[in-house]
Order: structure tokens, then C-alpha cells, then sequence
């Protein structure tokens, strides 16, 4: 059969990227305490394409991604995916993501009733100028307690739910656990969220946030404190959302940085 995509082309336009999106597919990867788990995902995969090809082979990007996506797969496994991939492709660069939710059994704070919890969470590996990075992304919901509020008011202050979004690019030789990652971030809000309490718990929550308030300003900055605490982390990309309970706005704070090896 006639293969149009290795047709050549003529108008001498090299496309930086082409591929799959949104392909979903299960994914197994391993737990921090060594398990198997395995998650629903959305890959999405890409390499470039030379002026001369008419068009690249998307099965190839489908044949890829099924044959690995029953592996027990930590995030800085994609490295051979993503060079599997280019080599199939005959590209010279190229970029892989998973989206998927990744479920956490949590604890209550008093009652210590456990009930899982949902995070958003990714794991994408790009292969640019002959250089492999991998970035390990979560998305983790948290309170947050207005300190303006609890300062001039006499009864009370206003709180909302937010979200901390961060994506770290860190050392291949290197781990960093999801657990451990969203530990860190919930650490820095006025409370955790979760997804079961009971009135005692509603208690402890309500209360521990009225005595952590925090402006979005001052989640942004603890959750940098965490991260350069960690020396395997080369960079990241930290972006903060509180829904206004009391406004019809939200508010944000937003961080990029490159952090040298020292």
C-alpha cells in the first residue's frame, strides 16, 4: 500500500511539533511505599518533523504508549518512552505527558477516619538540543485564611479553598515521591483539605485554620522555602489560586525559577 506520510515534501517547513493528544489509557506506577497502582490517564506525545516528510506515523505514537503503559513505571521511567518514541519516529526531538488522578488514603485529624483523596498529577519528559529533562507535576487543594480578615474583624474571618499547582524539573539520578511532594505543599497552607470529617474534625480544621492565617502571598513563599530545600530540584514552576469566598475573583501568585546545582 502507498505510504503517503513518507512522501516528501516541498515547501521546506520544519514542524517543531506533531503528534497524539489526549490519548487515554491506564497507567501503572509505584507508590511510595512500593506498590502497584494503577491510575487512568491522558498521554499526550510529540517529536519533530523534517521539512522533507509530508507527515509523521501516528500509530507508531499509540504503539508506544500501550506497550508501556503496563510497566511499573516511577516518573523518571518516560526517559525510554520518550527515546523509544523519536527513534520510532525518526525524529530528533520530542516531548511525552501523563496526566492522571492519583488517589491517597488520608487520615482525619481527630476522629482518624481514613478516606481517599483525589490529586491531579502528571509526569512529562521532553528531549530538546540532545538534553532529557523530566517534570513531575501536582495540583493539591488547600485552605487558606485571610489574615486582613481575622485582623480587623471582631468575630470571625473569611477562608477559601485554593489550589497550588507546582511543576519541578529535578536531577535524573535523583526521586522525588508524589506523597512526599504534597505533604510539603499542604504544610504550607492555614489547613489541609479532606474529603471526610466529622464534627470533631470540622472543629480542629476550622480552628487550626483561624490560628495559620495566609495570605496566597504566604503559601507561594513557604512552598519555595520547601522546595529549595530539597538540592535535587533544578527548577520549577509554582503557580497559587485562592477562590474568594467573599469576592467573585480569585487571587494568584505565580513563581518560575531556575535553581543552579551547587
Amino acid at each position: 500500500m502507498k505510504d503517503i506520510q513518507n512522501s516528501k515534501d516541498e515547501r521546506g517547513i520544519e514542524i517543531q511539533n506533531v503528534g497524539v493528544k489526549d490519548v487515554e489509557l491506564p497507567l501503572t506506577i509505584q507508590r511510595k511505599n512500593k506498590t502497584d497502582c494503577e491510575v487512568w490517564s491522558k498521554a499526550t506525545a510529540s517529536v519533530s518533523l523534517p521539512k522533507d516528510y509530508k507527515g509523521t506515523h501516528m500509530s507508531r505514537f499509540i504503539e508506544v504508549l500501550t506497550a508501556w503503559s503496563n510497566k511499573n513505571m516511577l516518573g523518571v521511567d518516560i526517559k525510554q518512552c520518550l527515546k523509544e518514541i523519536i527513534e520510532k519516529l525518526d525524529a530528533k526531538s520530542g516531548e511525552i505527558k501523563f496526566e492522571f488522578k492519583y488517589f491517597i488514603d488520608k487520615e482525619s485529624p481527630v476522629s482518624k477516619l481514613v478516606s481517599p483523596m483525589c490529586y491531579d498529577c502528571s509526569f512529562k519528559g521532553t528531549y530538546y538540543n540532545d538534553e532529557y529533562k523530566f517534570y513531575l507535576g501536582v495540583k493539591v487543594p488547600v485552605t487558606t485564611l485571610c489574615p486582613c480578615s481575622k485582623e480587623i474583624s471582631e468575630n470571625g474571618a473569611h477562608n477559601q479553598r485554593s489550589i497550588v499547582s507546582l511543576n519541578i524539573h529535578y536531577d535524573d539520578d535523583a526521586h522525588i515521591w508524589i506523597e512526599d511532594l504534597i505533604k510539603d505543599i499542604e504544610s504550607c497552607a492555614s489547613s489541609d483539605v479532606y474529603s471526610l470529617l466529622k464534627r470533631a474534625d470540622e472543629k480542629f480544621v476550622t480552628e487550626h485554620a483561624y490560628n495559620n492565617p495566609k495570605f496566597v502571598e504566604d503559601v507561594l513563599r513557604d512552598v519555595i522555602i520547601k522546595i529549595k530545600e530539597k538540592p535535587e530540584i533544578r527548577s520549577y514552576e509554582l503557580f497559587c489560586e485562592s477562590f474568594e469566598s467573599i469576592h467573585n475573583h480569585s487571587a494568584w501568585a505565580f513563581q518560575k525559577e531556575k535553581i543552579p546545582k551547587k
